[in-house]
């Protein structure tokens, strides 16, 4: 049993403490969450509540003329650990959050929300911040979507990464008409100053590798519609799955990958096909135009503008725009990982993250749902292996295979124990260090099944084997016993 604890510091800023609370301040309160996975399991979330006063510092970081200002000169006194919250509730005539939203949650691990006159009301919605800034029922779900039934997961849950110890990240600019478009991208530049500070970032989560590749007369695989009224090309939505396997086959990043591979590929269209637009299932064209694929990577499709005479010499020079090539790619990170903003109420308000790519609650969201996501991986990978043992009775166990074992259930218990007490950097850990343990010795090759066979198998085997050669000996056998039985049968003969 998983029990989720989120410690959330709750600060009331003059003039807006509520009029109800059941006692003076400071004090603890404990509110908790049924997750329902399946009918065998359920998390527990339970959320600790501090309820106090402002401080000095505090009251004059609050005295900021915007929440961004507040915000970041909050963040210098607040408590960091990774999995806590801090929430500052401000009168409900506060001039901090703009007309219209309640919640302003920033960029750390802290949030403004507007004091709401009963205490009913306001831990109503300090439920939703916690939610929005540690894990919500469905982020667990998501995690958990190996044990979820059919039907009840939702679309987006499916497209999130698994968690792995490692990924690796491919760039490839696909340039399928080289003697017409002579593409130049600034692809190391584009990874330093967009993609790096975001895997810096990520850093925590696992390891992340980087490389790019051009692919030279690398096509779709799927002829685009011609539309007259615009005089262009069209992919429609129905036909982009279709798009990946042809192309797939030409990156040839994934056959020697220990970890998850992400593609991000960008398409230059020949041209014959130029341009071309990606549209949605309305008909309407895609904005970014580009759309990415579930637990794989995104395609995004640059258009070359054609050149003004037709006389032009050929191939045509093109310099790729990173910045927005990169916008779009890191988009479509953030939805491959689950860091989607979707699905917020509208009254919230979330400060952008900034060059760094996420927030810091962003990567407690992770960290909760990655750590989760370990604890029942090994449950299941171990759950795997004594079942393994108990079918082949005359496997060997070696020590080393055994410690491996040992310490699977060990990190992994330690995993539940620190999550319990609301430490998540400890318990994602030690959820890491139980995955490569139960994998380890899952794969060991001393329990390669070919090494083991049941009986049946044995008699198969050796019975072809041993039967020509057994016969001559049981009729040599025979014959000797019936010798021996007329012997005793005659006569002794007496001088």
């Amino acid at each position: 049993q998983v029990q989720l604890v989120v410690p959330v510091a709750v600060v009331f800023g003059p003039g807006s403490v509520p009029g109800d609370l059941p006692r003076p301040l400071p004090f603890r309160d404990v509110q908790e969450m049924e997750i329902s996975v399946n009918l065998r399991t359920s998390v527990t979330a339970r959320y600790e509540m501090l309820y106090r006063s402002t401080t000095g510092q505090e009251e004059a970081a609050l005295a900021a003329a915007t929440a961004r200002e507040a915000d970041a000169a909050l963040h210098l006194l607040q408590d960091t650990t990774l999995g806590s919250l801090t929430v500052y509730v401000v009168p409900e005539t506060s001039s901090l959050l703009p007309q219209g939203v309640s919640v302003y949650v920033g960029k750390h691990h802290s949030a403004l929300v507007r004091a709401g006159g009963s205490l009913a009301a306001l831990q109503a919605r300090l439920r939703e911040v916690a939610q929005v800034m540690s894990f919500t029922a469905s982020s667990i779900a998501a995690a958990l979507s190996d044990r979820v039934p059919d039907g009840q997961l939702s679309p987006e849950a499916r497209r999130y990464l698994k968690s792995s110890l490692g990924y690796e990240i491919t760039f490839s600019l696909l340039n399928p008409d080289p003697k017409s478009h002579s593409v130049d991208w600034d692809i190391e530049g584009a990874v330093n100053r967009y993609v790096k500070p975001v895997l810096d970032k990520l850093s925590l989560v696992a390891n992340f590798s980087v490389d790019s590749q051009i692919l030279y007369y690398a096509v779709l695989g799927v002829t685009p519609r011609y539309d007259k009224e615009s005089s262009s090309f069209l992919l429609s939505a129905h036909s982009l799955p279709h798009v990946i396997n042809p192309v797939e086959a030409r990156l040839g990043s994934s056959a020697a990958s220990l970890y998850p591979v992400l593609n991000f590929l960008l398409y230059v269209p020949e041209r014959s096909h130029s341009p071309l637009y990606i549209q949605d299932k309305d008909g309407a064209p895609v904005s970014s135009n580009a759309f990415h694929s579930p637990r794989w990577g995104g395609i995004m499709v640059y258009n070359v503008e054609a050149p003004a005479s037709p006389q032009a010499s050929l191939p045509l020079h093109v310099d790729v725009d990173m910045a927005r090539v990169m916008e779009v790619f890191l988009a479509q990170l953030r939805l491959l990982f689950g860091l989607s903003r979707e699905e917020v109420p509208p009254e919230f308000l979330l400060e952008r993250p900034g060059n760094e790519g996420l927030a810091d609650w962003e990567l407690d969201h992770l960290l909760w749902a990655h750590t989760v996501e370990n604890i029942a991986t090994v449950s299941t990978t171990l759950t795997s292996l004594a079942q393994l043992l108990d079918k082949i009775g005359n496997i060997v166990i070696k020590d080393d295979v055994a410690s491996e074992v040992y310490q699977a259930v060990a990190s992994v218990q330690s995993a539940v124990t620190e999550l319990s007490l609301g430490h998540l950097h400890a318990a994602f850990q030690a959820s890491k260090e139980a995955v490569t343990s139960s994998e380890r010795a899952f794969f060991d090759p001393s329990l390669l099944h070919l090494l083991y066979f049941p009986d049946d198998q044995k008699f198969a085997i050796y019975i072809p084997l041993f039967l020509p050669m057994a016969v001559p000996i049981l009729l040599s056998l025979a014959k000797i016993v019936r010798e021996t039985r007329q012997r005793k049968k005659e006569p002794t003969k007496m001088d």
